[in-house]
């Protein structure tokens, strides 16, 4: 629910913030957002860490009223919402129609002691003079990003800047002096209307909101850099690697089996007729005591003996049988 307070403070509505093409206009001062009719904005604002404890609220030139923190009213399309951790509360602005083009801002502290910490001019109209392709844009931390800004044809020979909200930092195109940080980028897109910035190396720190800046009129961009994630492609080619040196090894090793059982199984004939050879030459020189014992047999006729008749009329003689033993 929106708390809506009347105060007696005396805010004067710059008239020529609506005189577009001043080129004295400073980056911080008299700024003029312009936003397409039935369009939506989102404003950051920033505050000192002192004032975390405090009131912060959005304050209306129009009807010099107040809208709070962490209120959302949806029937006036507008939400104001603090986040103390990152010292900043966003304002977002719904369905914008003419009646609610005017002056507004930031303000902390207390009634009675209170602080403007920023303030800008709302214009809506039929096609915005500033625009963004993208009002928010993420990468990741060492990686790249790149934002495009949109001019209408009002503002080409104007000074185009692209600036940090939180610490009021800006880089111009065109300036080359060393006070401008190498890692960002700014450059004019001839011709078409627009121009490109490039932050390379990007680190959490950057995450943060910018606008983009044409004579004055400007459009903000919220920047989100995540922790750097793994190079997956770099973690496939390992893997990748990893594999074909597993297999390549596999095909290795079965490589050397089956040589070694190809050259056991050629050798194995040889070795078998080897053997059979070593067998047969040991068959023949060996020699043995007792098998290989040759007994000699003597036959005498014993004079006088009677012969002995044999059934079938034969005779058989008596006789000495002599036995001698040598060797083979």
């Amino acid at each position: 629910m929106a708390v809506h307070t009347k105060t007696k403070i005396f805010y004067i509505s710059v008239g020529f913030w609506l005189i577009l093409g001043v080129e004295s206009y400073d980056a911080w001062t008299n700024q003029i957002l312009t936003v397409q009719t039935g369009g939506s904005v989102t404003i950051p604002c920033y505050y000192d860490k002192k004032y975390t404890q405090q009131k912060k609220s959005w304050f209306s030139d129009i009807d010099q009223t107040y809208t709070y923190t962490n209120t959302n009213t949806t029937e006036q399309n507008l939400s104001v919402i603090d986040h103390p951790d990152q010292s900043f509360f966003i304002v977002t602005m719904r369905n914008l129609q003419n009646e609610v083009s005017g002056g507004y801002r930031c303000i902390v502290g207390t009634e009675g002691i209170m602080a403007t910490t920023y303030e800008v001019y709302i214009k809506v109209q039929s096609a915005p003079d500033v625009s963004v392709v993208s009002s928010s844009v993420s990468g990741h931390e060492g990686g790249d990003i790149s934002v495009k800004c949109l001019y209408s044809s009002g503002y080409q020979n104007k000074v185009k800047r692209w600036c940090r909200y939180k610490d009021q930092r800006c880089y111009t195109v065109g300036r080359t002096d060393t006070s401008q940080n190498s890692s960002v980028q700014i450059r004019d897109d001839d011709g078409r209307r627009s121009f490109t910035v490039l932050m390379t190396g990007l680190r959490r720190t950057d995450s943060s909101w910018y606008f983009c800046s044409a004579g004055g009129v400007i459009n903000p961009v919220h920047i989100t850099v995540t922790k750097a994630e793994p190079d997956k492609e770099k973690d496939t080619d390992n893997e990748l690697l990893t594999v074909l040196l597993l297999v390549s090894a596999a095909l290795l090793l079965l490589l050397i089996l089956i040589s070694v059982f190809i050259w056991r199984l050629r050798r194995r004939p040889k070795q078998d007729e080897h053997q059979i050879r070593e067998r047969k030459i040991s068959s023949t020189t060996d020699t043995d005591p007792v098998n290989d014992i040759i007994y000699y047999s003597t036959i005498d006729d014993i004079p006088g003996s009677e012969a002995t008749k044999c059934p079938s009329g034969g005779a058989i003689y008596s006789s000495r049988i002599y036995s001698t033993v040598g060797p083979h």
